[in-house]
């Protein structure tokens, strides 16, 4: 049986990303898979300290991270995984620092410093992202979020070997449960409606077929 991880960017558990990211693993389970969901927030941890115990030679920690936090656990499962599904929400044009943080953690040491730059992996896996964020989707290519954004699946595709990185935008996200008690004058309230209506199912259903086909890879 396959196993799926997600892994929540998020400091909200059950914010948007968290909800795509369960019908991700919901879909994977349809397609016979063990799925587990890690949300960061939960969690204390730091980012990457340059120790460079990853890469010294011989060493206790190579291809490994040195740091013993709550993450480290989490680390050793999903290298080990069949697939990852990464989400995160988009603050100022990039990926949250807790999700920037688990990245450092989990894709540097796994990153080896050769010519040219090549795996330590035990093993390839299949991985896909997932960005929610408030902007419209024809805002994507205006802000530049694609270019920045896609580099996360470049390395994912070095480091995991996946001929393929999925990635899957869920654009206009609802953020307010009541936007008239917010100072949120450059918001629409009935257009976010609208859209958490019409649009947020699709995109769940989206994140379920992406989980479904990972499970079938």
């Amino acid at each position: 049986m396959k196993k799926i991880f997600a892994v929540n960017g998020s400091p909200r558990n059950n914010g948007n990303t968290a909800k795509i990211l369960q019908h991700a693993l919901t879909g994977a389970e349809s397609a016979g898979a063990e799925t587990e969901l890690i949300n960061l927030g939960k969690l204390t941890f730091s980012g990457c300290r340059s120790c460079f115990a990853c890469k010294l030679k011989g060493g206790d920690n190579y291809g490994r991270c040195a740091l013993n936090d709550d993450l480290t656990p989490f680390l050793n499962k999903l290298i080990h995984a069949d697939g990852i599904i990464m989400g995160t929400p988009v603050y100022f044009s990039a990926e949250t620092g807790l999700f920037r943080n688990f990245m450092e953690r989990l894709f540097f040491p796994l990153l080896k410093y050769s010519d040219p730059p090549s795996s330590l992996a035990p093993r390839q896996l299949t991985a896909a992202f997932v960005y929610t964020m408030n902007i419209p989707e024809p805002a994507l290519s205006e802000y530049g979020y694609r270019e920045h954004l896609e580099k996360s699946a470049d390395f994912s595709s070095l480091i995991f070997g996946a001929q393929s990185v999925e990635t899957l935008y869920v654009c206009d996200t609802w953020q307010f449960d009541d936007y008239s008690k917010y100072d949120s004058a450059l918001f629409d309230p009935a257009h976010k409606a609208a859209v958490r209506k019409e649009q947020f199912p699709i995109d769940k259903q989206r994140a379920f077929e992406l989980g479904r086909r990972m499970a079938l890879k």
